[in-house]
């Protein structure tokens, strides 16, 4: 396929070219986190596991944060490219990933100075406390890579290149995997151990991931597609505070909401945590379990995000609905296998992680959030679509608010009714919310000029 596919092939075959690269590649990236937490849980113990899980929606803020700010810069560089403005566009790739680096320093800093007063405020179990700090330090030390090699991937995705980042992925896993094992089960090392294999696995695939971009943005796109462009080569700039602003416009909204959701989540994470260590181990394979289905539903999200963007910037705003179409059906296919595969091996992946000496609360909580997300996980893709439709088109205000009235939902109810019920009311209210925002967006989206 040309680089311009997603603007001239049919929008499913487009839209499935794009995205399959990035489920692979994904698929490897959470598999290497599936591994970090099977090494953990069988080789360190069921405490560690829950250590954790622990900080997990405390972590979650900052990669949302590398990840709403990736695509949002991921749709101006996609907008420039689809008009054939390539010294724009690399001027553009150059700025996000000069801004996010300096971004990343801070918030690492700031994650290293408030770890500690956060996860006491989480009301993390006394047991798995000290192993929570040193994951989380780690972590905060290798925040750059992370932001970095999320920016990358995002204007990779941003060009049609979306397999690059899948090599990287590969990479970096496999890597990732040799580590874990190496620097547990040989140095014992436990929790820090799994924390530095990764530090050292996404450093070592940034640091390519850059150099394989910067050498395709000097052979490939050498000048603008108009003629009228290619004066203006000399005089872009290394860095373009007008086009800062505009990526700001687009990444903040992403920002902003996926923080605001992931700082909310920690509060639901503190129900949980009330539960004790055995629960928060259970809980902690779960959310493992579901970040791995919901795989497809991320490269779809950035597939149509970037679809959109790019058929707009060609002034091809009638496919914009067509590829909406296209990424929900493919949406229900893979809702319906993740059911068949989640419903009877739901006690068996629990088993896995935490070993045959596990807990049997830890393993009724895990098997009840695992069948629960086999059930529900299909209104997550849509919504994610929906949402990822309107960034693309630039159109994030009604997206923002509903996924706000989405963790609104999931704090009243796992505050109000996990007391009462049990800690499955945590994971009931997941799709409550999911459903409540693709409604709101879906709604707003009928009514815009690109779904007529």
């Amino acid at each position: 396929m040309t680089d311009q596919y997603l603007i001239k092939e049919r929008p499913r075959k487009a839209l499935f070219y794009f995205a399959l690269p990035m489920i692979i590649g994904n698929i490897f990236q959470q598999t290497y986190t599936m591994v970090d937490s099977m090494v953990v849980g069988r080789y360190v113990g069921e405490d560690a596991m829950a250590a954790i899980g622990a900080c997990y929606s405390f972590t979650n803020i900052f990669i949302w944060v590398a990840g709403g700010g990736g695509i949002g810069a991921s749709v101006i560089v996609s907008r420039l490219f689809g008009a054939g403005q390539y010294q724009r566009m690399k001027t553009a790739i150059r700025t996000a990933l000069l801004s996010f680096l300096a971004l990343s320093v801070v918030l690492g800093a700031v994650g290293l100075l408030i770890g500690s007063p956060v996860m006491r405020l989480l009301r993390t179990p006394a047991s798995v406390l000290p192993s929570s700090l040193t994951y989380l330090n780690i972590y905060f030390l290798g925040l750059p890579f992370l932001f970095m090699y999320n920016v990358l991937s995002s204007m990779f995705n941003a060009i049609g290149k979306s397999r690059y980042p899948l090599y990287f992925l590969v990479f970096s896993s496999l890597l990732n995997i040799a580590l874990d094992l190496w620097f547990v089960l040989s140095f014992g090392l436990g929790i820090a151990g799994v924390a530095w294999a990764t530090l050292i696995a996404q450093g070592i695939s940034s640091v390519l991931s850059l150099t394989m971009l910067i050498r395709l943005l000097r052979t490939r796109y050498k000048t603008d597609v108009s003629s009228a462009n290619a004066s203006i080569m000399a005089k872009e700039p290394l860095y373009d505070l007008a086009l800062a602003r505009e990526m700001a416009s687009v990444a903040l909204p992403s920002i902003i909401q996926q923080s605001t959701v992931s700082i909310g989540m920690m509060v639901v994470q503190s129900v949980v945590n009330s539960f004790g260590a055995e629960s928060l181990a259970g809980y902690s394979v779960g959310m493992r379990i579901e970040n791995f289905c919901t795989v497809p539903w991320g490269a779809f999200n950035a597939a149509i995000s970037a679809y959109t963007a790019q058929n707009i910037g060609a002034g091809q705003k009638s496919r914009v609905r067509e590829g909406y179409r296209a990424v929900l059906s493919m949406i229900f296919i893979f809702a319906v296998l993740i059911f068949l595969v989640l419903e009877p091996l739901a006690p068996h992946i629990v088993r896995f992680f935490l070993g045959e000496n596990m807990s049997d609360t830890a393993l009724q909580v895990g098997r009840a959030y695992i069948r629960c997300d086999g059930i529900f996980l299909g209104l997550l893709g849509m919504k994610m679509c929906t949402d990822g439709t309107l960034r693309g088109a630039q159109d994030t205000k009604v997206f923002t608010i509903a996924n706000l009235v989405n963790l609104g939902i999931r704090i009243f109810i796992s505050f109000t009714f996990a007391p009462v019920f049990g800690i499955q009311m945590v994971w009931l209210a997941s799709p409550i919310g999911w459903f409540v925002n693709w409604l709101i967006s879906y709604m707003h989206f009928r009514h815009t000029e690109f779904y007529r």
